[in-house]
């Protein structure tokens, strides 16, 4: 072998433990954020209590789930109004997986909100970002709008509305890795970004993941007033309310995204313990923080007895097992018993633990990723995932070397066995 195809066969052999680790990792890591629970019994639990005297607001439920914050973020925020019907909505009563495998019950399908308003549209429709843009959730939430609903989409939940038509001629913003596309593919949109949402009547959009809240609350000033948002903001701890935070600007802080997601090929197992009364802030905080966008870990959500659980304002999540599951490597509970202690807004715990148990990069990508400006966290822990990034490049290394050798000692052979010249 000549010497360009010796050094050929070195680089190719150098690269290979990381190509065939990323190519098995990535897959299953995206895989894993939706993949659906096991086969048990759904319960189909009582919805709330309807007040026609109340603005309805209908959380919308993907067909094929949604991410965790988006949905239950702006259901607590208008939960704890306590001025609205706040409704979880999808197509059938099936489990909903959440970012992270957080398994959601609906309270109503989208037809029977319907009876249940007499035929009227609720009022607020929340739109979060879904794994297909085309999922059917969209032409629901464009006829609500037809007939006079306000509606927010969360996030790529601006994707939905837009695939969905709602956004032709309209100003609205989206997650900060997606607005370039989202110009590109719906240009009847004017698309603006570095803002956290874009109010067009009676349509708001949002720009990464947490900026939901901020949208929420606008819609909620709007549907009743000033003095009902700022107390929902105090209530979930939202200290940002009516600040003026930046929003990151596409081409973020990837690299360590990338060695999360193609190069970490054992992650961590991390039990969820789910108790009664738990707020829906504080699982998305966990489920979407650890086991959703920062891609270092897998969640699993737990109960007592694996049995469904009711969270503070009514939501019912099914956990796929209980306290005895096997394979986990650590647990963590949410809720003020727990993980969230030290009171304050969800996410600072989670993301402080994040870094303490990973690395300090991976815990700054998750909160740009969220939008979440973490400048007063104290962020404690490794500065990068060593392991993850060197172990492929020790592994190529040990390749590349056997290759060279090997090459170099069948040079020498062919050398020493070539017939002389007569």
């Amino acid at each position: 072998m000549n010497r360009v195809g010796t050094w050929i066969a070195v680089l190719v052999a150098l690269l290979l433990p990381a190509g065939v680790g990323a190519a098995i990792s990535a897959p299953a890591t995206f895989a894993a954020l939706h993949a659906p629970g096991p086969a048990r019994a759904v319960p189909h639990p009582a919805p709330p209590v309807h007040d026609p005297a109340r603005p309805t607001a209908a959380v919308v439920l993907g067909a094929d789930g949604a991410v965790a914050s988006d949905v239950l973020g702006p259901f607590e925020t208008l939960a704890v109004t306590d001025r609205f019907n706040v409704y979880a909505v999808a197509a059938d009563h099936d489990p909903v997986v959440l970012t992270g495998g957080l398994d959601l019950l609906p309270h109503l399908t989208f037809d029977e909100l319907t009876d249940r308003l007499d035929g009227a549209a609720p009022d607020l429709v929340i739109v979060p970002a879904l794994p297909a843009d085309d999922d059917p959730a969209g032409a629901w939430a464009d006829a609500q709008v037809d007939r006079g609903a306000h509606v927010v989409g969360v996030c790529n939940g601006a994707g939905v509305l837009a695939a969905a038509g709602v956004l032709d001629g309209r100003t609205a913003t989206a997650h900060w890795t997606r607005v370039e596309r989202y110009t590109a593919a719906h240009d009847r949109t004017d698309w603006v970004s570095s803002v956290r949402f874009v109010s067009d009547g009676p349509v708001v959009t949002t720009a990464g993941i947490l900026s939901g809240l901020d949208g929420t609350l606008h819609a909620v000033e709007q549907l009743t007033d000033p003095s009902t948002a700022d107390r929902a903001a105090a209530a979930i701890g939202w200290t940002r309310h009516r600040a003026e935070d930046p929003v990151h600007a596409p081409g973020g802080p990837y690299p360590v995204a990338v060695v999360n997601a193609a190069l970490r090929w054992d992650p961590d197992r991390i039990g969820v313990v789910v108790t009664p009364g738990v707020g829906e802030l504080e699982l998305a905080s966990v489920f979407d923080v650890h086991g959703g966008q920062s891609l270092a870990a897998r969640t699993v959500a737990l109960s007592a007895d694996g049995g469904p659980v009711r969270t503070h304002h009514g939501l019912t999540v099914l956990p796929r097992d209980d306290l005895s599951a096997a394979g986990l490597d650590r647990m963590l509970t949410p809720g003020p018993t727990g993980l969230h202690a030290a009171g304050g807004f969800a996410f600072d715990a989670a993301l402080v633990d994040l870094a303490r148990t990973t690395d300090r990069s991976t815990a700054a990508w998750t909160a740009a990723v969220h939008e979440f400006p973490a400048d007063g966290l104290v962020l404690d822990g490794p500065a990068w995932p060593w392991v993850p990034t060197l172990l492929p490049v020790g592994l190529g290394l040990v390749a590349a070397a056997i290759t060279g050798i090997l090459l170099r000692h069948r040079s020498r052979k062919e050398s020493t066995t070539k017939p002389l010249p007569t």
